[in-house]
């Protein structure tokens, strides 16, 4: 915790990213991130019938990659919304999921009670840093690995969650979640825990019909961005839109008047001392 962030600071935070994330349908947004677990599980070694915690699941995304390696998945989520999607997609694909409402910065479980723990684009916007790095270290077992894909500084989420920043601050004395995505944020959150730690940034695609129509599919989707709109008035909503435009557009990589926008990520994988 900062020095100038208080207990009740971080708790009234925590209630403002969990309306956050339930505005909108997240799962527009992070079914972009199922490349990123489909290279985690791997890069961490996962097995089958192995226990795995994925930390603020979201929609399912690593759950459920996971639960194609037949490991035993639980999922948590603060938001129930996001729970009863995850849910619904795991029923659908037939998969033995576990999955109930709980918070990153108190985890529900004892001690060692996972092989491996894992969380994309989640547990970095915990306010509670600290807290949620050594819940992340006490339920995986000595040996077992955590894997995380977390958005860097340098690059399209970067831009993006800067350009929402200038719009709408977020509250004074939490840590940016992109500090996850830097080797001395991680170092700094797990390094005291573990005894083994690889730090790679890897890209990821994201495909639109046009940089238009990934510009719509945030301010409609996105939880971050329809809190924005909210807090600002209506006449900077449209620089704000024109802002995210000029993001997408700078990490557009095709030519055909489509959107193939590139995201570089920070993998992390970490064996627990």
């Amino acid at each position: 915790m900062t020095s100038s962030a208080s207990a009740t600071d971080l708790g009234a935070a925590t209630d403002a990213q969990r309306r956050t994330w339930t505005r909108g349908d997240f799962h527009e947004i992070a079914r972009h991130n199922v490349v990123m677990a489909e290279r985690l599980c791997p890069a961490v070694g996962l097995h089958a019938g192995e226990r795995v915690l994925d930390v603020a699941c979201g929609t399912g995304t690593a759950a459920l990659v996971a639960a194609r390696h037949y490991s035993e998945v639980t999922g948590i989520d603060f938001a129930p919304s996001l729970i009863d999607r995850a849910q619904l997609r795991a029923a659908a694909e037939g998969y033995d999921v576990t999955l109930r409402v709980a918070d990153a910065q108190e985890l529900p479980f004892e001690d060692d009670s996972f092989d491996v723990v894992l969380s994309i684009y989640g547990v970095q916007f915990a306010p509670d840093q600290p807290t949620a790095a050594s819940e992340l270290l006490r339920v995986c077992r000595p040996g077992g690995r955590i894997g995380l894909a977390s958005p860097m500084p340098e690059g399209w989420s970067g831009d993006l969650f800067s350009t929402h920043a200038r719009y709408a601050p977020p509250p004074p004395g939490v840590e940016s979640p992109l500090r996850w995505g830097t080797e001395d944020g991680v170092q700094a959150l797990l390094g005291h825990g573990v005894s083994w730690l690889r730090n790679e940034p890897r890209p990821a695609l994201q495909y639109y019909r046009s940089v238009e129509h990934a510009v719509d599919v945030f301010s409609t989707w996105f939880g971050p961005t329809l809190s924005a709109m909210e807090r600002i008035e209506p006449d900077r909503q449209g620089e704000l839109l024109r802002d995210l435009a000029e993001v997408f557009r700078r990490y557009n990589r095709a030519t055909d008047g489509t959107a193939v926008v590139e995201n570089t990520y920070l993998e992390t994988v970490a064996v627990v001392a």
